[in-house]
């Protein structure tokens, strides 16, 4: 589902589109990493029972687990809300030649 942009809100916060793409897209990299390894080691407690790589069983916890992650906001949208309401906080490193 596509959901569009207010470009004047985030113009509000960083006059330049480019850097607020920039920070936002970094941002959401870091959501998604942090995502990654919660779900990967609630992932490891889930008893899968038997480690027979060639039966493909459902497991009811593991799908209950990545039902429960796949319900949370999206990375993207989240750094999106967070630069346009000030929860970003950026800088530029030193130019230094």
């Amino acid at each position: 589902m596509l959901k569009p942009l207010n470009l004047d809100k985030i113009k509000e916060k960083v006059p330049n589109l480019y850097e607020a793409v920039i920070v936002t897209a970094r941002r959401a990299r870091k959501l998604n990493d942090d995502n990654k390894l919660e779900f990967n080691a609630l992932l490891s407690t889930i008893n899968s029972g038997h480690e027979d790589e060639f039966e493909d069983r459902e497991n009811p916890e593991q799908l209950k687990l990545s039902l429960e992650f796949d319900k949370r906001e999206k990375p993207h949208l989240k750094s999106v809300k967070e630069l346009t309401s000030d929860g970003i906080e950026y800088r530029f490193k030193d130019k230094t030649i």
